[in-house]
Parts: structure tokens; C-alpha cells; sequence
């Protein structure tokens, strides 16, 4: 089935993959069941396994699809880590492979930071990722070359 989908900027997951009423799934493993396969939903599969397997995050540390308001909307960030005092430290948004990573995406994730108010956000179209440390007191942000391990956040 994965034929289907796009080659990645990603080192390969082992993916549980099945078909449902003609359509495919993926199965999550943060979530813990079988969801739509997108073009974004590989791209968030893929990142999240990268982030266990390469950069030690712990599995029950990230969330997906993680509910939130912004002003009087309600959002859903793709992905949110949390630290190990419960508290959000990262944002990750994820795009299509087909869909180009903007200033758009970035402004996107920015909205859902005023609320979260983490220190790192990322987002990753699968082709490229982009990770930026924020630093409230100094209000800059910058741009790092590769996305953290987990004990360096």
C-alpha cells in the first residue's frame, strides 16, 4: 500500500496499513486505532515514529490531533509534546508532501502558539522540516538546523 503514497524525506516506519470499505488507513500509534490515509496523515505517521525511534521522544509524551481555542474558534494542533511536568513544549504541524511549507503554514502555527505559548514549534511537509526555538524574554525566534532529541528540549 505504500506505493500509493509519496517517498519521504523520513527515515521508513513500519506502518500498519488495511483497507475499509475501499479506503485506506493507517493505523496510529498514539491513538491507539486505524485512521484515514492522507497525504498528511503519512507524513504525521512517518514524523511521529522518527521522533520515538531516532530522537528518543517518549511515545506517551506526544499527543495527536490535540484539541484547542483560539480566540472563538476551536483548532486542532497535528501533534503536541508535552514535557515531563505535563505542560505542551513543542507544536508540530504537518502538510501534504505536495504542499509547499510558507509563511502561511508558519503564521498557522504561530496562531496556535499564542495560546500554548511552547518553546519549539516544527513543521514537516515529510520533503522538509523546519524546527524554531523560541525564546519569550528576547521575543526572537530562530531557525535550528535539525530537530532536537527529546533531553535537549
Amino acid at each position: 500500500m505504500s506505493t500509493m503514497m509519496p517517498a519521504l524525506n523520513l527515515p521508513n516506519a513500519d506502518l500498519k496499513t488495511k483497507q475499509e470499505n475501499g479506503r485506506p488507513q493507517v493505523f496510529d500509534i498514539l491513538r491507539q486505532r486505524y485512521v484515514a490515509l492522507t497525504p498528511e496523515e503519512w507524513v504525521r505517521q512517518h514524523f511521529v515514529h522518527f521522533l520515538i525511534s531516532n530522537k528518543h521522544y517518549p511515545k506517551g509524551r506526544i499527543a495527536n490531533e490535540t484539541a484547542l481555542q483560539v480566540g472563538e474558534m476551536k483548532k486542532r494542533c497535528d501533534s503536541v509534546v508535552y514535557g515531563s511536568n505535563a505542560k505542551p513544549i513543542v507544536i508540530i504541524e504537518y502538510k501534504s508532501p505536495s504542499v509547499a511549507i510558507t509563511q502561511r503554514v508558519f503564521d498557522q502555527i504561530c496562531r496556535y502558539n499564542m495560546k500554548l505559548q511552547v518553546p519549539y514549534l516544527i513543521i514537516s511537509n515529510g520533503i522538509q522540516h523546519f524546527c524554531c526555538r523560541i525564546n519569550y524574554d528576547d521575543r526572537r525566534y530562530e531557525f535550528l538546523t535539525d530537530i532536537p532529541d527529546y533531553e535537549n528540549i
